[in-house]
């Protein structure tokens, strides 16, 4: 039977109640989360803002891809002013792009020149792994660990032959011969392929000079190890790209040639939001704001992480990189 006015009215001011009570019931699980999170990270020495006003080494680890990254060198800068005594940097990086990696190289020699550095290698740091490891006046690496890849590298796919093949061509007014040049959908110019190669021979110079200047390497050593080619641990002692072979332990005895007692406690140095990581609060919240009703916001919340997977796979500009996986 039709409804009255009196029973619409009711059920709207119902409705409204309901979602009142829904609002209020996710600030709260929000702010039980949050408090949860902060209480979790600050427990066991994972962040070292209680720390600061006690001695400690810093701990940092670069991972992974490596691209521009202002969150990265704030934190960097941070911790050349914080209470650190010493900062050990664990690298294991096939490298990126050479404007990530010059970035990242500038804010650790800031901190290196605050206090005491010592990199350590752990499986690899090539290409622009290894221009952030020569921002350290130490480096340590495991007798396996790849060192090296002294290289610069520019890819780009080339679609004519296919384009032929089935029948498509792209038509284009341009400014000059170069704009936008190579093309992937034309053969590549002799003009255009002269330009591309000054773009990276003096980006090799410049890494090949970086080598130099901070290994202390000339000559005939120098172009023994600037390549291309990774070394092993063992050869890049031998070949002075290294200081020793070992790991965090040698790591902190170097340090303690420094004046830094071997006792000193080692902490996690955060170089990104605290809840960059937590990808299982993504997924919580996300659970909870879809039983509460609000399903397009809990799609948002769990698409976070995703955005941040597809931004990481955006590589622009000239490549610092290693991966022999991509070569015949």
């Amino acid at each position: 039977m039709p409804l009255d006015a009196d029973s619409i009215v009711d059920q709207r001011r119902l409705r409204r109640k309901l979602t009142r009570w829904r609002v209020l019931a996710v600030v709260i699980a929000l702010v039980a989360v949050g408090g949860g999170a902060f209480a979790f990270l600050g427990r066991g020495g994972s962040n070292v803002s209680s720390l600061t006003t006690s001695g400690f080494i810093a701990r940092v680890t670069i991972s992974g891809i490596i691209q521009g990254n202002t969150d990265r060198v704030e934190a960097l800068e941070r911790l050349a002013k914080s209470q650190a005594k010493g900062v050990i940097v664990h690298i294991d990086s096939p490298g990126g792009t050479t404007a990530g990696s010059e970035q990242l190289h500038n804010a650790l020699r800031q901190v290196a020149q605050a206090k005491p550095t010592v990199i350590v290698v752990d499986g690899l740091a090539a290409s622009g792994g290894y221009i952030a490891a020569l921002a350290a006046d130490h480096i340590v690496a495991q007798k396996t660990s790849l060192v090296g890849s002294i290289g610069v590298l520019f890819q780009y796919p080339n679609f004519t032959e296919l384009m032929k093949t089935v029948g498509v061509k792209v038509e284009e007014i341009k400014s000059s011969p170069l704009k936008a040049a190579p093309n992937s959908f034309e053969p590549t110019s002799p003009e255009a392929r002269a330009a591309i190669e000054a773009l990276v021979r003096d980006s090799y110079d410049w890494f090949k000079g970086m080598v130099g200047d901070r290994r202390k390497l000339d000559g005939a050593a120098l172009d023994r190890v600037a390549d291309g080619r990774v070394f092993t641990g063992r050869q890049s002692v031998d070949l002075r790209l290294i200081d020793e072979i070992g790991d965090e332990k040698t790591a902190v005895a170097w340090l303690a040639t420094k004046g830094i007692e071997e006792k000193t406690p080692v902490r996690d140095w955060q170089l990104k939001d605290r809840f960059s990581d937590l990808s299982f609060l993504h997924l919580g919240m996300a659970a909870l704001l879809d039983s509460m009703g609000l399903k397009s916001l809990a799609q948002r919340f769990a698409g976070a992480g995703a955005l941040q997977t597809l931004d990481r796979l955006n590589l622009d500009g000239l490549l610092a990189l290693w991966h022999p996986l991509s070569r015949d």
